[in-house]
């Protein structure tokens, strides 16, 4: 936006960033509300007009009443499944990140080391969590190590990816000013890294909660301090359909309460600063 004077000459150049109208923020949220809103009252039209049992399909208001009325069993299943997905992931961020940074220092350690990687990640975890069961000293150990190894590889793949992906002129201007290996990688690497980096936090996040219900099924974990997956499995032989769908609706919200989280992180890290993430007008 240039701004002149009353000679007609250019007083001021001021740049102006684009801002996001208020309508269109409000939208952002009113226009999901309302569709899940619409959603689950097409839900509920459909069970009464159709007439279905509740052991076959329930209601909403039936699934809200079993989330009520089973929510001292349910909760501490949750809490367990939770407390195995967080720690898988904040394993896979100390263990994807540590060896990236080891595996960019030489071609000779990726090309060593990076194919263990990817056997561990094309391995199907159903085959991994039973033998697991056989070494590991509780079943607990042995859900937390799946799910560890399903969030581990996207953090470490897209890590290296971002590692490598530093402008080689901003490389050759460290060099030149004498720049040691520690100082490319903490003062430039590793925060031109940052967008691969979330983006492996993104998917890991919800790759280790899927993992953690998953290895749970494949281990056949059962007793009080199971999680959300044997208490599917539970309400799934019992016919009681309801808590089954409470179970789920729980499993669900976690997992975009997770990707809401890490979308946030993201969006604060990169805002200020990254081409994916500065809003521009069209």
């Amino acid at each position: 936006m240039v701004a002149t004077d009353s000679s007609g000459t250019d007083a001021a150049v001021a740049v102006v960033a684009p801002t996001t109208p208020v309508s269109e923020r409000v939208l952002r949220i009113v226009v999901p509300v309302v569709m899940l809103i619409l959603a689950i009252a097409a839900w509920y039209l459909y069970v009464v007009i159709s007439g279905q049992p509740k052991y076959i399909l329930p209601s909403p208001i039936d699934v809200a009443g079993a989330l009520l009325t089973d929510w001292p069993t349910l909760l501490p299943a949750l809490g367990t499944t939770l407390t195995i997905t967080l720690e898988a992931l904040a394993l896979a961020l100390i263990g994807g990140v540590g060896l990236a940074i080891i595996l960019v220092q030489s071609r000779w350690i990726e090309l060593a080391l990076f194919p263990f990687a990817v056997i561990l990640q094309v391995t199907p975890v159903v085959a991994i969590a039973p033998l697991l069961l056989i070494y590991t000293p509780n079943t607990q150990t042995a859900l937390l190590i799946v799910a560890f190894l399903v969030a581990f590889f996207p953090i470490l793949s897209n890590m290296v990816q971002g590692l490598k992906s530093v402008d080689h002129n901003l490389l050759n201007l460290f060099d030149l000013y004498g720049a040691r290996r520690w100082q490319q990688l903490i003062l430039l690497k590793i925060p031109a890294s940052m967008p691969y980096f979330l983006t492996g936090l993104r998917i890991g996040g919800g790759l280790s909660l899927i993992a953690a219900v998953v290895a749970e099924f494949a281990a056949g974990t059962a007793g009080a301090g199971s999680g959300l997956a044997f208490r599917l499995l539970e309400s799934g032989y019992r016919l009681n359909i309801p808590r089954l769908y409470a179970a789920l609706f729980l499993l669900t919200f976690t997992g975009v309460a997770i990707f809401g989280i890490t979308s946030f992180i993201t969006w604060l890290v990169l805002h200020r600063w990254h081409e994916s993430a500065v809003r521009r007008e069209n």
